[in-house]
């Protein structure tokens, strides 16, 4: 189990990122609930499922470049359909919570625009945790560390392997060095 130590300094070392992401987070919001509010004649469900794609390409943008800027590079394709696989299931969990809304509660698009954009920004909230968690593990690869991890991601192996290794106990750094060497020398 690790120590207050090393944990408070993972907290602080998390900080900026968490910041800029909530900031990039907090405009999105607020561009999302205006589209969403002016959609709404066309339907609660498609209304939030336009502002999530529009609102998912900033998104996008703004985290490769501003929060992410520092961390590994990898194949373009590979980091914009992983960033939009998991901004579908971000967008099902806040669709879902409409959904819920509209269908489980009886919430109608006119009597009850409040209260749809209160259960929105329910599903917004849980939607925004498992993106900062699938970002940060999946998407934008840690930094390298140590050398290795620029050579994994050359390699495009399974997305945050990078990342389980800059944080594993040091066996498993060692396990793929060899392995990455071993590969080198091969080829």
């Amino acid at each position: 189990m690790p120590s207050a130590r090393p944990l408070a300094e993972r907290l602080r070392n998390l900080a900026p990122e968490a910041l800029a992401f909530g900031a990039i987070g907090a405009a999105n919001t607020l561009l999302y609930m205006a589209i969403t509010w002016a959609l709404l004649p066309i339907g609660a469900v498609k209304a939030s499922v336009v502002a999530t794609i529009v609102t998912t390409t900033l998104a996008y943008v703004a985290n490769r470049y501003w929060t992410y800027r520092k961390h590994t590079r990898s194949a373009l394709r590979r980091e914009y359909t992983l960033f939009f696989g998991f901004n579908l299931v971000g967008m099902i969990i806040q669709s879902g919570a409409v959904t819920i809304g509209k269908y489980g509660f009886g919430l109608t698009e006119e009597h009850d625009e409040i209260l749809f954009m209160g259960v929105t920004l329910l599903g917004i909230a849980v939607a925004t945790v498992f993106r900062f968690w699938a970002y940060r593990t999946f998407v934008f690869l840690k930094p390298p560390v140590d050398g290795h991890e620029a050579v994994v991601t050359e390699l495009d192996v399974v997305a945050g392997l990078a990342e389980l290794s800059a944080e594993a106990d040091g066996s498993l750094d060692e396990e793929l060095a060899k392995e990455i060497d071993a590969q080198r020398r091969a080829v």
